[in-house]
């Protein structure tokens, strides 16, 4: 299931919009996907970044009154979403901005169903290499894509799990083995016990019972599981 978020102050575009989106549905028969509606920019930005919606994709308007498509474009970026961006427009003449914002594609008013189809047909697939590249959390109703490098290590919290981050602290409420089932098909992740999942990319030194992270984090390694995490450890950067 994909969830898309289509940002248009012209209710009949945002019509067109999904009608080509049903129309491509249709064509490909394996998509599965829902729609968001929002007819301003001042609407998508409260439900982006006060509520921590990220859909998977975006198309968005720049040309809007009020706030522009591509002013919140800007805003999102700068608030650390990730989502790909679809814009639309009137004008060829925001090309190079767009790019400015990461903008995954660019399509001009109005929309033609073969050049939409070829966008989504590259969007999708983008999307989908993202989320094989990319650790999808699922919470509160939102989806959050972190790039696993970004990572440091993870800590159990009663009902929570914390993921400390390069330049934030994250905590989502599931269980260690839920997160674990996410993380563990890529390679540099381990265990060091039951509270703790680290990235072996950011330890900076093993020593004894304890692991030393390179933000500075001090990590104890359970006593049951020294030998085993210390094989798995130097068999990630030796093997």
């Amino acid at each position: 299931m994909y969830f898309i978020a289509l940002c248009d102050d012209e209710a009949k575009e945002l019509d067109q919009i999904e009608n080509l989106l049903a129309i491509y549905q249709d064509k490909k028969q394996i998509l599965e996907y829902k729609t968001e509606r929002f007819e301003s920019a001042e609407a998508l930005l409260k439900r982006v970044i006060e509520e921590k919606y990220t859909p998977d994709l975006l198309v968005l308007d720049i040309f809007m009154s009020g706030k522009s498509g591509m002013e919140a474009a800007e805003e999102i970026r700068k608030s650390g979403c990730v989502m790909p961006i679809v814009f639309l427009t009137a004008s060829t003449g925001y090309a190079l901005k767009a790019y400015g914002v990461d903008a995954i594609q660019y399509l001009v008013k109005p929309l033609d169903k073969e050049r939409f189809f070829h966008v989504m047909d590259f969007v999708f697939g983008h999307i989908q290499k993202m989320k094989e590249e990319h650790v999808i959390i699922k919470s509160a109703g939102a989806i959050r894509q972190i790039n696993p490098d970004n990572i440091v290590y993870c800590e159990s919290q009663k009902n929570y799990q914390v993921l400390y981050l390069t330049t934030e602290e994250y905590k989502v409420r599931m269980t260690t083995a839920s997160l674990w089932g996410i993380l563990e098909r890529f390679p540099q992740f381990g265990r060091c016990s039951r509270s703790y999942i680290l990235n072996m990319n950011h330890i900076v030194s093993v020593e004894r019972e304890k692991v030393v992270m390179d933000n500075g984090s001090v990590i104890y390694i359970s006593r049951n599981k020294v030998a085993e995490f210390k094989k798995e450890y130097f068999s990630y950067y030796f093997d």
